[in-house]
């Protein structure tokens, strides 16, 4: 299942976290569960580097979007932009205040890494391992998977049109 088939494109993607339609006008409800798909892009490596992330209600059908992300970080390595794309997802899902998260990415690479099946061989990244797993720990349930490219196609998504924005000429 792709996320074209969960929920409909927003027109209004640009460089800035975006809440839900309504969300301005009031806080957040309260969720059971909230659904969190992120990326993290470098066109090269290192290079301009990018983040998406989307986080969605997946107790209506279709998935309702509650909050997305899409921004530049600056020059990094991808493996520093799936962190912070991961970190930003999670912040974008805290004020829904979940009893339960579930998040998919296609690095395999942080989902091993923050799941500990996988050590951290790179220093620079623990710091970035050591946040994911304090956002995470307000969660009950965690179910972190890591899934095909095309299983995360709208954060994919934010991620080139934020390098896209970016790009000189």
């Amino acid at each position: 299942m792709t996320q074209d088939s969960l929920f409909g494109a927003r027109a209004d993607a640009g460089t800035d976290p975006a809440p839900a339609p309504d969300a301005e006008r009031t806080a957040p409800e309260q969720l059971d569960e909230v659904l969190v798909f992120c990326d993290g892009g470098s066109r090269g490596n290192p290079g301009p580097s990018a983040i998406g992330a989307v986080v969605l209600d997946p107790s209506t059908d279709p998935p309702r979007l509650l909050a997305e992300v899409s921004e530049c970080i600056g020059v990094t390595t991808n493996n520093v932009a799936e962190y912070r794309a991961l970190i930003a997802g999670l912040r974008a899902a805290a004020p829904y205040h979940a009893r339960r998260i579930r998040v998919r990415a296609d690095s395999k690479l942080v989902i091993e890494q923050v799941k500990g099946t996988w050590k951290v061989k790179q220093p620079h990244l623990r710091p970035l391992l050591e946040e994911a797993r304090a956002l995470l720990a307000d969660y009950a349930v965690v179910d972190l998977r890591h899934v095909p490219r095309a299983e995360n196609f709208a954060a994919d998504a934010l991620v080139n049109a934020a390098l896209d924005a970016s790009a000189p000429g």
